[in-house]
């Protein structure tokens, strides 16, 4: 079914319930009785366009093919019309309310059901997958802080016609942070390397959460990547270019056992050695150091120091109580 404004909301949601959360994010509450899309987004004074652009791309329409099983698909370039079609302002509106949610109700949910999750472990242990979490957590404070103090500020003066000197939304696309690759190693560490005992619903539960919230996350950053930053580009002057930023697919994971060396490695990374410090410390090259690096995120699928430091603890590699 191809989503337009002129369908029933009911009819929208029903195709897809994770639709639910868009609505929610947008304050639309009550019954929908029969009306359109058009006449519910005319109630609250949303934009029909924005509207249905948004839930295409939590619905996978705006999509290509998949990369293999359990990927989400990617999404494709959108075209000039697609995006001319949108409302900066109302964009704008819905990704601070994304941002609210984030961190006032997916996090705050998922807090709890982790500390449920590791309670049966040691206290050390616990402690670390604390600090993990709190810092995954500043991490988004910071990075969504920083939208809501510089970019969205910025692209409302444009749309005032007001003086916008000294920064453009290139600044903001080229520095514009993965924030998903902590929580995809937590994620990791939960499924490969939390202590039996953690076994149960509680990890399944976590698990689930965190799935649904590295999927509504990926969405998140294909919106502000590829439909605010080419529309911003278009209000800038800017010669439009679809799909000027996609990443290039990953490699299929493999899932290896470390080696002996690699292993090394892992404890002078996770004991804070910088690349250098670890070549001299076992007579080999930086190069050699890198590739080690990249074998070992490549088999444990953990990317951030922290994560990999974690890893060396549930995995018994270095002593939990050398970092004390």
């Amino acid at each position: 079914m191809k989503l337009n404004k002129n369908m029933k909301m009911s009819e929208l949601v029903e195709s897809n319930y994770h639709l639910l959360g868009i609505l929610s994010r947008l304050g639309i509450k009550g019954s929908f009785s029969d009306r359109t899309v058009e006449e519910v987004c005319a109630r609250y004074s949303f934009d029909a366009n924005t509207f249905i652009l948004l839930c295409s791309v939590y619905s996978g329409r705006c999509c290509s093919e998949g990369r293999g099983s359990g990927d989400l698909r990617r999404h494709r370039p959108l075209t000039e019309e697609e995006l001319r079609a949108c409302d900066i302002a109302d964009l704008l509106r819905y990704l601070h309310s994304s941002h609210e949610y984030y961190l006032n109700s997916a996090l705050v949910d998922l807090s709890p059901s982790i500390e449920e999750m590791i309670a049966p472990t040691t206290p050390a242990r616990q402690q670390f997958f604390r600090k993990f979490f709190g810092d995954y957590r500043n991490e988004l404070v910071k990075h969504f802080a920083f939208e809501e103090e510089r970019v969205i500020p910025y692209i409302q003066r444009l749309l005032d016609g007001k003086n916008t000197a000294g920064f453009s939304i290139a600044d903001f696309r080229d520095n514009h942070s993965n924030i998903e690759e902590s929580l995809s190693d937590l994620r990791n560490l939960i499924m490969q390397s939390l202590p039996p005992e953690c076994d149960g619903e509680k990890r399944i539960d976590v698990l689930s959460k965190i799935f649904h919230l590295q999927e509504d996350l990926r969405h998140h950053t294909y919106i502000e990547d590829d439909v605010l930053v080419p529309l911003v580009e278009m209000l800038e002057g800017k010669r439009f270019h679809p799909g000027a930023k996609q990443a290039d697919a990953d490699p299929e994971d493999e899932r290896n056992s470390l080696s002996d060396r690699e292993k090394e490695v892992l404890v002078l990374v996770a004991k804070g050695l910088l690349n250098k410090e670890i070549a001299d410390k076992l007579n080999i090259s930086i190069n050699t150091v890198i590739t080690h690096r990249k074998n070992i995120t490549r088999k444990t699928g953990i990317k951030t120091t922290p994560g990999l430091t974690v890893y060396a603890i549930l995995n018994d590699l270095v002593d939990i109580n050398s970092f004390e």
